[in-house]
């Protein structure tokens, strides 16, 4: 009786700790739903009209947080990558004549910058671009 109840205890913590990773794994995490992300192309596509910019890198993770907020609709938003294929940590020109030092930086048509990620509700506010 004693093994067959460590046996059972051994499968219950077992099925825990599965819960656990697939709870915590990045497929389950919060991410835009479809509907969501269709709606944020008309969001997208206004940051585009009121000339807001986002300049980043291939490698930054910040960088690759603000596009998720974004999901499909990235492609959308005025992008500039600012670092250099086959040398990382060098900047493109054009990064470097607008004085781009973190990643990322967001430029509005005003001439205001916002470094780091930025809420889509902050990006909202400034560019007066409505959210879904």
């Amino acid at each position: 009786m004693g093994r067959n109840l460590f046996l059972s205890l051994a499968a219950m913590v077992a099925l825990a700790a599965t819960a656990v990773i697939l709870l915590m794994s990045p497929a389950t995490a919060a991410t835009p739903d479809s509907a969501r992300t269709k709606n944020l192309d008309a969001f997208a596509k206004c940051l585009a009209e009121k000339k807001a910019t986002m300049y980043g890198a291939f490698w930054c993770s910040h960088c690759q947080e603000q596009k998720d907020l974004f999901g499909a609709s990235f492609k959308y938003v005025p992008y500039v990558e600012c670092a250099v294929q086959g040398a990382p940590r060098m900047q493109t020109p054009a990064c470097a004549m607008q004085g781009v030092r973190r990643y990322p930086t967001w430029i509005f048509s005003d001439g205001e910058r916002r470094d780091k990620v930025q809420p889509l509700a902050d990006l909202s506010k400034k560019t007066g671009c409505r959210l879904p």
